[in-house]
């Protein structure tokens, strides 16, 4: 689906600026349609529905494992059938493309 998901995340601590909003639209562009950026540019949010409550916490743990592989962490809320990811970088108080890396990541989750 994305090059992106072939992608490592890259230590951020700082120090650079989030990526302009222009930016995040072309790399919005490059994920599938569960997917859409805040009304202030900041942050990247993933909404993912399923048929069961064990196939939701199986997501979710597939998740954290992504997390923990890219050491980039989001915030995630889920329920019985449906999950709610957001991701931005802390560090820089805006997205990076770290956040992109791992939406395209979760993405391929889901692929066919």
């Amino acid at each position: 689906m994305s090059e992106l998901a072939d992608k490592r995340c890259a230590p951020c601590e700082g120090g650079v600026e989030p990526m302009d909003r222009d930016t995040a639209d072309a790399r919005l562009g490059q994920l599938s349609s569960r997917w859409s950026i805040s009304g202030d540019g900041k942050a990247l949010a993933g909404e993912f529905g399923f048929k069961n409550y064990y196939q939701t916490t199986a997501f979710v743990n597939a998740v954290a494992w992504i997390a923990h592989r890219e050491d980039h962490h989001p915030d995630i809320e889920f329920g019985y059938k449906n999950c709610r990811i957001h991701y931005t970088t802390h560090a820089i108080g805006g997205l990076s493309e770290n956040d992109f890396i791992c939406a395209a990541k979760v993405d391929r989750l889901l692929e066919e």
